[in-house]
């Protein structure tokens, strides 16, 4: 049959997906906005509240430190991981012995679980620390940098990957071409090799931002907020509201919305931009 006489089946193929997709985010999304209107300890005693739980929201000063605290970091994150990921993936498609060998050991890390993580570089990171009398809780400081270093471990290996896909892209003979043409290292990097491998970058600088905001796993078994609540990501402040506090399980939810409403905007945001750019190239 030719794509044109399938085409009316379409939608029957896409039917269990769509109602997955329904029950498992649509439906329960909808019903956390619902809930965060409404005081509650269970779905069944839900009872309106109006719009006193995001008022909460705003009068919880560990709220707002939490998502300066997490935007700090997704910056940081964004950053670093992408510069080193793209310089690594540079590297190993220069033709070094043992390249394939490498790939493998810096995309090791992304197959560890977050939980694993955050104890294994607690271990580290506190060994290194005590030296100086210190400890990962001593100040949030020292959580935020044990975070980045740990994110970027784990997350380097997987940038690159793609990265090393995009550069493989670039036509050797528009790097010959410009070579004839005078021009320097630093300007093949900039006007031919970065215009070609944008669409890695959107997709990096994605994954990059919103696994930063998301972040959970790793933020409870490397510091749990310590100390006092002081290195706490949103996503971690979030699940201390809704299970931590008796009472404020609607407070918790209405954080929740927010938390999903900042996380789609930004990433929107930043798919129109670098992609605006793909599109100027």
């Amino acid at each position: 049959m030719s794509k044109k006489e399938l085409r009316p089946y379409f939608p029957l193929f896409a039917l269990p997906t769509f109602i997955a997709f329904m029950i498992g985010f649509v439906v329960p999304f909808g019903l956390g906005i619902y809930l965060s209107f409404c005081k509650f300890t269970t779905i069944k005693d839900a009872v309106p509240v109006g719009f006193a739980n995001y008022v909460g929201i705003f009068q919880d000063e560990g709220f707002i430190h939490a998502l300066w605290y997490t935007t700090l970091f997704a910056i940081v994150s964004v950053i670093t991981i992408n510069i080193l990921g793209f310089a690594i993936a540079m590297l190993l498609t220069k033709g070094i012995r043992g390249t394939n060998f490498f790939r493998t050991i810096f995309f090791m890390p992304n197959l560890i679980g977050g939980i694993v993580l955050g104890y294994i570089w607690q271990l580290i990171l506190n060994g290194i620390l005590d030296r100086f009398g210190l400890t990962l809780t001593f100040s949030e400081v020292y959580g935020f940098w044990g975070l980045i270093i740990l994110m970027n471990w784990q997350q380097i290996g997987y940038m690159m990957i793609i990265y090393i896909a995009g550069i493989q892209n670039v036509p050797p003979e528009l790097i010959e071409a410009a070579k004839i043409d005078g021009a320097n290292g630093r300007q093949i990097l900039a006007n031919v090799i970065l215009p070609i491998v944008m669409p890695s970058i959107t997709i990096c600088t994605f994954l990059t931002l919103t696994n930063s905001f998301k972040l959970f796993d790793q933020n409870l078994a490397l510091t749990n907020g310590l100390p006092g609540s002081r290195s706490e990501l949103l996503a971690l402040n979030i699940y201390n509201t809704f299970y931590g506090r008796v009472g404020f399980e609607g407070v918790g939810q209405a954080k929740a919305v927010c938390f999903s409403l900042i996380v789609g905007a930004i990433a929107i945001m930043q798919l129109f931009s670098t992609h605006k750019k793909e599109v100027q190239q």
